[in-house]
């Protein structure tokens, strides 16, 4: 009995990624050529999620930073989730929805852009950090997910209402916190290969 359950796990997350390819190979395309642009011209990426979504947060900066799985330059990203003596001052003075949005506004400028993480789309500090890193005229490429189709017929809730035309809105068509997470790290994985395909050259992987 468990062990059809694990098997059902793994059967409906490769089901799903197999679906979300072709509904998401155009918006995670547009995402990396933003990013690309963005550290090329001198620019930084900031990110931010909450739970899980924080863990992919660092875990994209650090690929960023580091490497994803070829040798190349250093590549600027902050993930807004670590320091918590910023996050905690921020929570305690103002309110916790701006412990990410207070940091967008401090290193934030223009040509910056912004990877926001949110699997229902609805989380305030994301939709703060969106508001901000809007008035400093960066880009924003918002990960979400569809987490009540009946209800939320754009998808991705109310970060999904909210984007610029400019911005870049990566939905995961699935109303399951789990498999919408799966996605999104699949997702930072295809954005970390296609800005190092671009920056190094296309390749198979090694």
């Amino acid at each position: 009995m468990l062990e059809q359950r694990i098997e059902k796990n793994f059967i409906d997350s490769a089901d799903l990624k197999y679906q979300a390819a072709q509904v998401l190979a155009k918006p995670i395309a547009q995402a990396t050529e933003a990013l690309l642009a963005c550290v090329t011209n001198g620019g930084k990426v900031l990110v931010c999620g909450n739970g899980g979504s924080a863990a992919d947060a660092q875990h994209f900066a650090s690929e960023f930073v580091g490497r994803y799985e070829r040798e190349r330059p250093e590549l600027a990203a902050i993930a807004l989730t670590t320091d918590s003596s910023v996050l905690t001052a921020i929570a305690n003075d103002y309110d916790f929805s701006q412990i990410f949005a207070r940091q967008v506004r401090a290193l934030g400028t223009s040509g910056d852009a912004l990877v926001a993480i949110s699997t229902s789309g609805n989380s305030a500090n994301i939709i703060a950090a969106i508001e901000a890193a809007q008035e400093r005229e960066m880009i924003v490429i918002a990960l979400t997910g569809s987490k009540d189709a009946a209800k939320d017929k754009m998808g991705g809730g109310k970060i999904g209402a909210m984007l610029f035309e400019t911005d870049v809105h990566i939905c995961v068509p699935h109303d399951r916190t789990a498999r919408i997470q799966e996605v999104h790290l699949l997702t930072l994985h295809c954005l970390c290969d296609g800005v190092d395909a671009m920056l190094l050259g296309d390749q198979e992987n090694p």
